[in-house]
C-alpha cells in the first residue's frame, strides 16, 4: 500500500512538473511598451506591392487587394515576391498562421537576392514553424550574407500569445546599423554591423517574400514530424504589410537613397532606426530571458569556434 501510495505520488509530481514546463511555454505573458514603429509607415496592399512568386492557384487576394491568403496543399505551397528590390529599409506584415495541426509547416516572411545572386546571396529570414502540438508555433530568426548558407545563424523563440486567432506584426529593420526582428514592435533580436565581420551583413538590394511552404525535412523537431495533408490546406493570411526603404532602380543599378544619410525624417535610417532605445532594450532582453530558447551562439556541438559576433 505504501508502495501504491509513493507511486501515485510520484506519477502526480511528474505530471505537475509537466503541466509547469506546457504552460510555462504559451503564458499569456504582458511584454514591456515600447513605440509602435509599425505606426510609422503606410501600408501597401498586396496587389500593388507583391507580384506572384508560385503556386498562384493557392493564392487568393482579399478586401480589395488589401490582404492575401496563401495555402499550402498536396499539389503545392504558395508564395508572393515585391514588384520592387530594395536597399536597406522597414519590412513589415500582420500574419495569422494556420489553426490546428501544423508540423512541417514553414510560413516566411523574409528579403532574399537569391535570384540576381545565385552563389553569394543574401538573406534575412522569418521564419515561422509549425509544430506537434496544435497552436504550438515557433518563431525563426535567420541571417546569410555572401552566400553562408553552411553557417545558418538561427535563433528560436515562443510566442507570447496564440499566432492562430488573430494578425501579428512580424517585422524587420534593415539598415548601415544593424538588423533588427521585431514581433508586434518588440525586439527579440539584434543583429549590429561591425567591421570584424562585415562579410556577414547582407548588403545588396533584395526583394520581400511571403511564402507558405513543405519543411517537413527540417521544420519540426529536425523532420521528426513532417506535414499530414490530412489537416491541408494549411492556410496563412497576410495584410498591413510595410514596404519602406531604398528602391532599387532596375535600369541604374543605384538605390533610391543615400545608405550614408542619417536624419530623423529619413525612414530608413533615422534616430529611432539607428539605434534601439532604453525601452526597446528592455524589452529584447526580457523577449530573449523568457521566450528563446536556442541560439547558434550557444551551441557548442555544432561549432568548435564559434562565429565571431558570438564572441
Amino acid at each position: 500500500m505504501a508502495f501504491f501510495q509513493a507511486k501515485m505520488l510520484f506519477m502526480g509530481l511528474l505530471i505537475f512538473c509537466m503541466a509547469l514546463v506546457v504552460s510555462s511555454r504559451n503564458r499569456p505573458y504582458t511584454p514591456p511598451a515600447v513605440a509602435h514603429l509599425t505606426d510609422y509607415f503606410p501600408p501597401v496592399s498586396v496587389d500593388k506591392g507583391f507580384s506572384n512568386f508560385f503556386g498562384g492557384s493557392n493564392i487568393r487576394l482579399l478586401s480589395n487587394g488589401s490582404m492575401a491568403s496563401l495555402a499550402l496543399d498536396k499539389s503545392s505551397g504558395s508564395g508572393m515576391v515585391s514588384k520592387n528590390k530594395y536597399y536597406y529599409g522597414f519590412f513589415s506584415a500582420a500574419i495569422k498562421l494556420p489553426s490546428g495541426l501544423s508540423p512541417g509547416v514553414v510560413v516566411a516572411f523574409y528579403l532574399s537576392n537569391a535570384d540576381t545572386s545565385p552563389h553569394n546571396h543574401d538573406e534575412i529570414d522569418i521564419e515561422l514553424l509549425g509544430h506537434d502540438k496544435r497552436n504550438d508555433w515557433v518563431l525563426q530568426t535567420n541571417i546569410y550574407a555572401n552566400g553562408s548558407v553552411s553557417t545558418g545563424r538561427e535563433e528560436k523563440f515562443y510566442f507570447w500569445f496564440d499566432p492562430t486567432e488573430q494578425h501579428h506584426q512580424y517585422s524587420i529593420i534593415w539598415n548601415n546599423h544593424h538588423i533588427v526582428f521585431l514581433v508586434d514592435n518588440i525586439p527579440v533580436r539584434e543583429f549590429p554591423r561591425n567591421s570584424g565581420f562585415s562579410s556577414v551583413y547582407p548588403s545588396k538590394p533584395m526583394s520581400i517574400y511571403a511564402t507558405i511552404w513543405d519543411g517537413s525535412e527540417w521544420a519540426t523537431h529536425g523532420g521528426k514530424y513532417p506535414v499530414n495533408y490530412k489537416y491541408a490546406p494549411f492556410v496563412v493570411s497576410f495584410a498591413d504589410m510595410k514596404l519602406s526603404g531604398c528602391i532599387l532602380n532596375p535600369t541604374e543599378q543605384v538605390s533610391s537613397c543615400s545608405k550614408a544619410g542619417v536624419s530623423s525624417s529619413d525612414p530608413v535610417e533615422g534616430a529611432e532606426f539607428v539605434r534601439l532605445s532604453e525601452k526597446q532594450l528592455e524589452a529584447m532582453n526580457w523577449a530573449r530571458r523568457k521566450l528563446m530558447f536556442y541560439s547558434y551562439c550557444n551551441d557548442r556541438s555544432r561549432f568548435k569556434v564559434l562565429p565571431p559576433e558570438c564572441k
